[in-house]
């Protein structure tokens, strides 16, 4: 497998939107419960900007986009402005591939370089071991879990935060 970790191009926006809607469809990985057309995703794009904090990278494997992960902002308060929410998304038949660890390591890398970014938080909805094990791997460590916040498929679903510094 050939893969490549770039930045998003608005042409990869219609897999970046079935990526995305398959978790939907099938996961409490995300909290979203309708599908998103591309036209809807667009305003979502245009929030990652390249040159800024909330950034968008996208994993392409022998020329198909297999996956993505994103940096964007963390609460809507200045004094957050150190901090950003980040969360990666892997095509199902590129699942556990390494993918998710790659993307992770160039989002990480990019914000590390960013001047005033302290911080880093993600999300993993419970259960999901192979997420868990990936943001620990990726250098996050567990800061808590706020118990039954979300409900998805007719269950309420626990939601594990971590943290990760930015300091270089």
């Amino acid at each position: 497998m050939n893969l490549v970790i770039r930045s998003a191009i608005r042409e990869d926006l219609p897999a970046l939107t079935e990526i995305y809607n398959h978790y939907i469809r099938s996961s409490h990985a995300t909290f979203d419960l309708e599908e998103f057309t591309v036209e809807d995703r667009a305003a979502w794009f245009d929030a990652h900007d390249s040159d800024s904090r909330h950034l968008l990278v996208v994993a392409e494997a022998d020329g198909d986009v297999v996956g993505y992960a994103t940096s964007s902002m963390f609460r809507a308060k200045a004094a957050y402005d150190g901090s950003v929410e980040t969360t990666v998304y892997v095509a199902a038949s590129a699942l556990g591939l390494g993918i998710g660890r790659a993307l992770y390591a160039e989002l990480i890398a990019r914000l590390v370089r960013e001047p005033g970014l302290h911080r880093a938080y993600a999300g993993v909805a419970l259960p999901n071991p192979a997420s868990v094990a990936l943001h620990l791997d990726c250098g996050f460590t567990v800061i808590g879990t706020f118990t039954e916040a979300g409900h998805k498929f007719g269950e309420y679903v626990d939601v594990q935060w971590f943290e990760r510094s930015l300091d270089a």
